[in-house]
């Protein structure tokens, strides 16, 4: 599983002309899904990304969580996050989740957040988004579950 976590000021989801999902301040989060995901890894994944420390405080570091900065989250599936350029030019992805079982996780993740607390919107899975979000330092993390647990 992959996120990529964007600071953002303000972000919205648009399909077909339509404002899906709109936050104001948080994290716009991409979401991608490998073939050994399970349930159990996006419980960790979502553990994670709600714990990190990534917001200002008054002394300008970055020791804020989500939660203590009273953050939405705008939530993207986004199976690109899994292409890959190893052969080629033409991205493969042979490494991305079957659709409906990736869709089944990704719902389960926002789930997850919302359970928590947190006011999630989102896009719509499979559709051609348009993403806009002005990233706030510009501050991006990418977690990659392959690489902390």
């Amino acid at each position: 599983m992959r996120l990529v976590v964007q600071n953002s000021i303000n972000a919205s989801c648009e399909v077909n002309n339509n404002i899906v999902g709109k936050i104001s301040h948080g994290f716009v989060v991409l979401v991608g899904f490998t073939h050994d995901d399970n349930k159990e890894m996006v419980e960790k994944m979502a553990a994670k990304f709600l714990s990190m420390r990534v917001f200002e405080d008054e002394n300008g570091k970055t020791n804020l969580s989500l939660k203590d900065v009273a953050g939405e989250i705008l939530s993207i599936s986004q199976f690109t996050l899994y292409a890959s350029l190893k052969e080629g030019r033409r991205p493969s992805f042979v490494n991305a989740m079957e659709p409906s079982k990736a869709n089944e996780l990704y719902e389960y993740f926002n789930s997850l957040l919302i359970k928590e607390g947190y006011h999630v919107e989102k896009g719509v899975f499979g559709a051609d988004m348009k993403i806009k979000l002005t990233n706030v330092g510009p501050f991006t993390t990418i977690l990659d579950s392959k690489e902390l647990f």
